[in-house]
């Protein structure tokens, strides 16, 4: 589904609980943020989005890896993660991890923000498209609220409470981006990309 210009979304068949991901394409190298489940016209629709380019695939947290092994390999695309979550992808070609922080050829800004899982991420886009992928860190309450919720899946709560107020002084002062969740798709409604007092 296209939400704007620049940005696609892809859900996984559980829309309330799975792996919402995101295509930003962007120059020299778009990226596609989590893996979506795979199937055969995922593909061919991201080889056309891709357009001859050598886009990165960027995980935010390692609920997201899903299929990225089948993905990396059919495609041939670059991977990049948080340094804590490297591991569980062993032997994978192309893998590149960061520790704190990381730009993208594209000027992507990454953040690690741990908490939802030791190596959970962020993904700010900065304007034009001015726009926050969460992970994890931030989830759908509603169709029109982000909120950083304590679940079973959750690996340590007061350090995701440290990584949001960590969050708040990266980010630009008055950027207001929009929000992107990875995952909860289905309480979204139609609104896939939340406007900033969408985080309670």
């Amino acid at each position: 589904m296209q939400v704007s210009e620049k940005i696609w979304v892809f859900h996984s068949k559980n829309a309330s609980e799975g792996v919402t991901s995101w295509w930003l394409n962007c120059d020299p190298e778009p990226v596609l943020i989590d893996c979506p489940d795979i199937t055969t016209s995922l593909l061919d629709q991201l080889t056309e989005l891709a357009n001859g380019r050598k886009p990165r695939i960027l995980l935010t947290n390692k609920y997201s890896h899903g299929k990225v092994r089948q993905l990396q390999q059919t495609l041939g695309w670059s991977v990049l993660l948080q340094e804590q979550e490297a591991y569980l992808l062993p032997g994978l070609e192309s893998l590149e991890s960061f520790s704190e922080e990381f730009q993208t050829p594209s000027g992507l800004k990454l953040l690690w923000t741990p908490g939802p899982t030791p190596g959970s991420c962020v993904v700010y886009a900065p304007p034009p498209s001015n726009v926050l992928f969460c992970g994890r860190l931030l989830i759908p309450a509603s169709s029109s609220e982000l909120i950083a919720s304590r679940t079973k899946k959750t690996f340590h709560w007061s350090i995701q409470q440290r990584s949001l107020v960590k969050l708040r002084h990266w980010l630009p002062r008055e950027s207001n981006p929009l929000l992107a969740s990875g995952t909860g798709f289905g309480l979204l409604a139609k609104q896939k990309l939340l406007r900033w007092d969408a985080w309670k």
